[in-house]
């Protein structure tokens, strides 16, 4: 059945964890300073397969840190106007879901959303 795609669909099908640094990063570090970091905040394990950002102190560059199957790799993007829209965190490091990250990249104001409640179906018990 074809149907319009959703956040819940993207977040589903991923099983990837996505971990979010929210204090500001110095973007001069490489990939080891990175990982250690990563470790530090999130106590993870790098080479997971997961995706570890990082957010520039002026919050208009991103780094992502991530394992790819034979090495470390390393993506970064640098927006040349506006920044990036990060809610305020208790927590050094917190995990996101893959639609949060895809918003925040879109140039999306997390700060803004607000989830609402939902009916979920309830599934009929089981006979006897």
């Amino acid at each position: 059945m074809l149907k319009p795609p959703s956040l819940s669909d993207l977040d589903s099908v991923s099983d990837v964890g996505f971990y979010l640094c929210t204090q500001s990063t110095d973007m001069r570090k490489g990939f080891d300073a990175l990982a250690d970091l990563a470790r530090q905040v999130h106590r993870k394990d790098v080479f997971s397969g997961s995706l570890f950002i990082f957010i520039s102190r002026r919050k208009d560059r991103m780094k992502i840190l991530y394992w790819d199957k034979d090495g470390l790799a390393l993506w970064y993007k640098r927006l040349e106007e506006g920044t990036f829209r990060l809610p305020t965190y208790c927590d050094h490091g917190v995990g996101i879901k893959a639609s949060e990250l895809a918003m925040l990249l879109d140039g999306v104001d997390l700060r803004s959303l607000k989830r609402t409640k939902r009916f979920t179906s309830c599934t009929p018990a089981a006979a006897p």
